[in-house]
């Protein structure tokens, strides 16, 4: 797949997995390195083969030990730098410190943009990530970024796996996911709902709850759509807004799935059918403990963007239908 042999995978420690079924369907080996910590928690980095002059792509995504994994890939890019890598291409999944994308209250600090400083300086020239939290991220960067979406792999599953999709509503739990729910509504020819998220009173401490803003769910399979999953709270007020108001089965299809605080016997308590997520983030312990939970592999998504980058091609077909033949290795 790969022209030439010019390129240098490499992954630190935060997803080897995906980096090792990346390397796979691009049938180009993962290069030799180790990166461990000292005792004192210092990272050491190593890599056994030369990287001068070649297409270098360090896959790191931004999981449940974020600072050690965002300081490994950082000092990979910069070993890399030094030895004369012709081009660095990080290529994360999930983006760390995300969330952190604006000042949305006094002193606070936009570290979105740090990290984009940081990955900057270390030396790398290219970003390849998937569904940043908020799309100006890429306006951080004076390097080029390619955003990838996880978008047509949700529509194939719904097309696939969800019964009775055809009249199905596709619902975002709160405003700020408006715009990726009525896209994918828009290509399924089907409706879309939005939750609205409340205060029961007007301060910080007081319980918060959700009602349906807009949209009809009644007698109908709802289908939640989101970036990210981590606390679990969100996921567990919208089912239980969605079914008081009459949903007939209701469905998540999320992104990230981190988890780090989701207990993932509440969500197997849930009145929910299934909980999809990528494998941008790892979920092999998360799916131990949920019976519930679906994992969809990214990873010919990600090989694809890595070809088409090292020989020069246009990544645009990622991004319509062309990812459905992707997603079932139809390439």
């Amino acid at each position: 797949m790969i022209a030439g042999n010019s390129v240098r995978l490499l992954t630190g420690n935060s997803h080897p997995e995906l980096a090792q079924a990346v390397a796979e369907r691009l049938n180009t080996p993962l290069t030799s390195c180790t990166v461990r910590n000292f005792s004192n928690g210092e990272i050491d980095v190593k890599i056994f083969e030369s990287v001068r002059d070649e297409d270098v792509f360090i896959i790191q995504s931004g999981c449940d030990d974020v600072n050690d994994n965002l300081m490994e890939l950082l000092i990979l890019i910069s070993a890399c730098k030094t030895a004369s890598a012709k081009r660095i291409t990080a290529v994360i999944p999930c983006f760390p410190y995300a969330r952190m994308d604006k000042k949305d209250k006094s002193r606070a600090p936009i570290t979105a943009k740090l990290v984009a400083n940081m990955l900057v300086v270390a030396g790398c020239d290219h970003v390849i990530t998937m569904d940043l939290h908020a799309s100006q991220i890429q306006g951080f960067f004076d390097i080029p970024v390619d955003n990838l979406y996880s978008e047509p792999m949700m529509i194939s599953y719904i097309k696939r796996n969800i019964q009775g999709w055809q009249d199905c509503v596709i619902v975002s739990p709160d405003a700020g996911g408006a715009k990726r729910v009525t896209a994918i509504a828009d290509k399924l020819g089907v409706e879309f709902a939005l939750i609205h998220r409340k205060r029961d009173g007007k301060t910080q401490d007081a319980p918060e709850r959700m009602e349906l803003l807009v949209g009809v769910v009644r007698d109908r399979v709802a289908i939640l759509v989101d970036d990210m999953i981590d606390s679990g709270t969100t996921l567990k007020m919208a089912t239980r807004t969605l079914k008081e108001g009459g949903a007939k089965k209701v469905y998540a299809l999320i992104s990230h799935g981190l988890m780090s605080e989701a207990k993932m016997n509440e969500i197997e308590d849930l009145a929910l059918e299934q909980l999809v997520v990528t494998n941008t983030i790892p979920q092999k312990q998360h799916a131990e403990n949920c019976g519930k939970l679906v994992t969809m592999d990214i990873s010919a998504t990600i090989a694809e963007s890595i070809r088409r980058t090292h020989n020069g091609e246009s990544i645009s077909l990622l991004f319509g239908d062309w990812a459905d033949r992707l997603h079932l290795g139809q390439y």
